[in-house]
């Protein structure tokens, strides 16, 4: 079976008939569907829409997530507390007579999988395929194997990473798929390599693989890392790989060097098997190679699928004066020429729909006529949450110089996550320290696709504040620029390629610790934000447009697929050879 499109396939756009099979851990499918956390499932969504708009011949592979992420709660406290997220896939997805089998602990585990019809603007279709344990005959542990998303420990981890990325590959021959491409989103699916090395080799894990087999695994493999640091890329003991995997495989990846400081490393692992490698921001390819130097690490920076993440009234404004700007993201550049009322009036209305969810939910009633920040993200401390409560004192001065000041919060922490969960309480108990009648600070729980939607559009200003670098990319920011709103944020990630100074935002400067990023933070929000907000409307519209039509016509899937598809998946010299493939085939 392959995917359906409304117009067939040429040489000139993609060789063959074969697709991209796509692996993510995450995939943010549905608002519905629990199966994503936060950034890289967002992001793994977003890319899968674009290719669908721009029909590219791909098919996506995740896991089902039966029991979600999770449900946050917190009380008054901050305290978080998690609930199960269970949803039925059958719902939403069709299931398919697929099996396949993959080894876990010496336990044959089956796997089935369900899919998802994602269809485009043309009414091509992108099949993603939710991988799943639950079936009868499997151990009641390995049923409960693709039920939670990032839940139990490091075994659990590596059991998960077996069935996606060894039981994806075999899925996607099992379903009928010719595969040219198989993109690793991220080092979960690396052990796919393995699976196709395998299936090199007869279909199991004894034999020696020449340099032949081993550049043809690499011929069909890419691969986007998204850590910025070590600690982030997953590594397993050399006794749980035993154990888990197989001594067999373990001494071949020890052999093939896939292990790393003494411990199997996923994304050494996905380096040494793909011909085209990158980070996801010009920043984030540096410190990529830095970290992995003996690998040609690209850069294709992230993006989000616009039609997505532009909110109703920016949509109906867009519409009203360049409609084409769906099919073609960089149609948003016309936004330089909009009238700044109109602008204006298309974000006062996504501003009152977003204090309307946060009265709905908290009670709270802000003022629309306010200067609002935005500050929503997973929780993790390099994130900094509290940077803009390090000198409390001076951002009440700010707020009351403004005439008011609100700051609305959102995050989860993961649940093992005992730091991030602290500094959720530390932010709450400051906004209960802090907030008075100049200076009203909201922390919304439970943040998800639709609250990101709202707070992304209706804010003033969206604020982040990682310690450098360890941030990949960041798409929250992107989001909001596709909406006009500007960012006030640390030179990390997108940023360094997205701020231009007064233009599309502000820089946050970089100091020595928290305390000088902190006064750089206030300096520009006493000396360029709160000023502009204030005094000068129609120069406010001015910037809101600049940031639509300069950040919102490059941070975007539509032109990062497009990336991908020249760079890594189909570059001019893999299009010839295949060409010559499929005559000597019809030959």
């Amino acid at each position: 079976m392959q995917p359906t499109s409304s117009k067939p396939f040429s040489y000139e756009t993609f060789p063959s008939a074969g697709v991209v099979a796509y692996f993510s851990m995450e995939i943010a499918i549905n608002p519905g569907m629990p199966t994503y956390s936060g950034g890289l499932g967002v992001l793994a969504g977003d890319t899968l829409r674009s290719a669908a708009d721009l029909g590219v011949p791909l098919v996506a592979f995740t896991l089902a997530h039966r029991k979600g992420y999770f449900q946050q709660r917190l009380d008054l406290k901050g305290v978080q507390s998690e609930e199960v997220q269970q949803w039925n896939p059958s719902d939403f997805c069709i299931e398919e007579p697929a099996r396949v089998t993959v080894s876990v602990e010496d336990r044959i585990v089956t796997v089935r999988c369900w899919r998802y019809d994602l269809i485009g603007r043309s009414g091509h279709v992108v099949p993603i395929y939710l991988l799943d344990t639950d079936l009868e005959g499997n151990s009641g542990w390995d049923r409960g194997l693709t039920d939670h998303l990032y839940g139990g420990d490091t075994n659990y981890r590596l059991q998960q990473e077996i069935v996606l990325g060894m039981g994806g590959a075999r899925m996607a021959n099992a379903l009928g798929h010719r595969v040219n491409v198989h993109h690793m989103n991220e080092g979960h699916a690396a052990l796919l390599t393995l699976a196709l090395l395998e299936s090199l080799l007869g279909g199991g894990p004894l034999g020696a693989p020449t340099e032949a087999d081993l550049a043809l695994v690499r011929q069909a493999c890419v691969f986007t890392t998204h850590t910025p640091v070590p600690a982030g890329h997953d590594r397993f003991s050399t006794e749980q790989t035993i154990r888990i995997l197989g001594g067999d495989r373990t001494a071949r990846l020890e052999k093939l060097g896939c292990f790393r400081d003494g411990m199997l490393n996923m994304t050494q692992l996905a380096l040494r098997f793909s011909r085209y490698a990158n980070g996801v921001a010009l920043q984030h390819a540096k410190v990529s190679r830095a970290m992995f130097p003996e690998f040609a690490i690209d850069s294709i920076t992230n993006g989000v699928h616009a039609p997505t993440w532009v909110s109703e009234p920016i949509q109906e404004m867009l519409d009203a004066n360049f409609s084409p700007w769906r099919r073609d993201n960089l149609y948003l550049r016309n936004a330089i020429d909009l009238p700044e009322k109109e602008i204006l009036a298309a974000h006062a209305r996504a501003k009152d729909e977003l204090l309307a969810e946060v009265a709905a939910r908290t009670g709270q009633v802000l003022n629309a006529k306010v200067l609002t920040l935005g500050f929503a993200r997973r929780v993790a401390t390099y994130k900094r949450a509290t940077l803009l409560f390090n000198d409390p004192e001076r951002l009440l001065e700010i707020a009351t110089a403004a005439g008011g000041l609100q700051i609305i919060y959102a995050g989860k922490a993961h649940p093992q996550d005992e730091p991030g969960k602290a500094l959720i309480q530390q932010v709450i108990e400051d906004a209960a320290k802090f907030s008075n009648h100049v200076l009203r600070i909201v922390y919304l729980e439970n943040y998800d696709w639709g609250l990101g939607a709202l707070l992304t559009a209706g804010v003033d200003v969206w604020v982040n504040t990682p310690k450098r670098p360890y941030e990949a990319s960041g798409t929250s920011g992107m989001k909001a620029a596709l909406n006009g709103v500007p960012s006030l944020s640390i030179l990390d990630g997108w940023w360094i390629e997205g701020c231009i100074e007064g233009f599309t935002g502000w820089a946050i400067e970089d100091g020595a610790d928290d305390v000088e990023e902190a006064a750089s933070l206030y300096k520009k929000l006493e000396t360029a934000v709160v000023p502009l907000y204030l005094a000068a409307p129609e120069q406010w519209g001015r910037l809101m447009r600049n940031t639509l039509a300069f950040n919102g016509s490059y941070f975007n899937t539509n032109r990062m697929v497009k990336q991908y598809t020249r760079n890594a998946y189909y570059p001019v010299k893999l299009i010839e050879q295949a060409k010559v493939e499929e005559e000597a085939f019809a030959d």
